[in-house]
């Protein structure tokens, strides 16, 4: 059986600003799309993931190169059987006027429908699926306009699902969301790609999620050079932590997670066990300190944690103080910081 959604073989993308000026964005891209995985695309601003994601929907031709959707040229495709095989949600959000959230899924089954749009029984088994695979039952009777950035945009993917498509692409789907938002559609995509077994393909800026969540990477560098992998294939070839590498930035290969460069301001010894001293231990690293365990230390913090509050002892210079918040207890620091060594 033949896992293959889509396929691009040795693709150049880009603009033709003229008959004899090409501005040429990325080259050489052949690359592959599987059944039942979720695939994120990332890179940079302006390096050319929406284009390639309008390239490989159909809606802008490459400068030279093919792909092929279910084996067959994308390009060479009915629009409505393109349709049937292909969804897009774009970044742009498209003003529908005073429909509701099931007449906008509904109209994802226009290349089923006759002339007039009629909804057969079938259609409609398939939007109230497409609905209920979103948890957006309860969404369906209101109005679009009416709809958070989050809603509108589950919505938006219910439509996508109900033109029942192979492969489903989209383009910054969390860019209007907050992180509760963005966590509850990165992991949506994923249980859909489980439960459809059709492929996704998205860009996005959450690059935590994508390392999280994504079967597989492709990343988009300076250059027009298209890494592919797992996430961790590109962590370990150290091409994730060159790609974003930047000034005052820095992933950690260690943790992934990315960190900022903060002036170093000193070094405090800090004491204690548990939850409580890892965020305290976070707190003292975003105020510029190291944090070490040598309680000999000029500046010694003490996590203390009773039935009634939590404190932080510190010890400096001899003299004991107490200060009963972390903003209490930085305030203090930044005070002491310039004679700590």
């Amino acid at each position: 059986m033949n896992d293959v959604i889509l396929h691009t073989s040795n693709l150049t993308i880009g603009y033709k600003r003229s008959r004899r000026a090409t501005r040429i964005v990325a080259s050489d891209i052949s690359a592959s799309l599987n059944t039942g995985e979720l695939v994120c695309l990332l890179g940079a601003n302006g390096v050319g993931k929406s284009t390639l994601l309008r390239t490989l929907a159909g809606i802008q031709p490459p400068i030279k190169g093919k792909v092929q959707l279910q084996g067959k040229d994308i390009y060479k495709l009915a629009p409505q059987e393109l349709a049937k095989r292909l969804s897009l949600i774009l970044t742009e959000k498209v003003e529908v006027g005073i429909l509701s959230a099931y007449a906008l899924v509904a109209m994802g089954r226009y290349p089923y429908t006759d002339w007039w749009g009629k909804l057969t029984s079938k259609d409609e088994k398939i939007v109230k699926w497409a609905i209920e695979s979103v948890g957006a039952t309860d969404l369906a009777k209101r109005n679009v306009s009416e709809l958070s950035d989050g809603e509108r945009q589950k919505i938006m993917i219910a439509r996508a699902l109900a033109q029942e498509p192979v492969l489903m692409l989209l383009d910054e789907p969390t860019a209007f969301l907050d992180l509760p938002r963005r966590v509850e559609i990165m992991q949506l995509l994923r249980c859909l790609v489980r439960e459809t077994n059709q492929a996704i393909l998205l860009s996005t800026h959450d690059l935590d999620l994508a390392l999280r969540l994504a079967d597989k990477v492709w990343l988009l560098t300076e250059g027009g050079f298209l890494h592919i992998g797992a996430p961790e294939d590109l962590v370990l070839t150290g091409v994730f932590t060159e790609a974003f590498q930047s000034e005052g930035v820095e992933f950690d290969v260690y943790t992934g997670e990315f960190h900022l460069h903060t002036p170093i301001r000193g070094k405090v010894s800090l004491l204690g066990e548990g939850m409580k001293v890892m965020w305290t231990k976070r707190g003292l690293q975003r105020a510029g300190f190291v944090v070490v365990s040598d309680s000999n230390s000029q500046l010694c913090i003490e996590v203390i944690s009773t039935s009634e509050k939590v404190f932080w002892q510190v010890r400096y210079n001899g003299a004991v103080s107490e200060q009963n918040s972390m903003y209490e207890l930085i305030r203090f620091l930044n005070k002491v910081a310039p004679l700590v060594r």
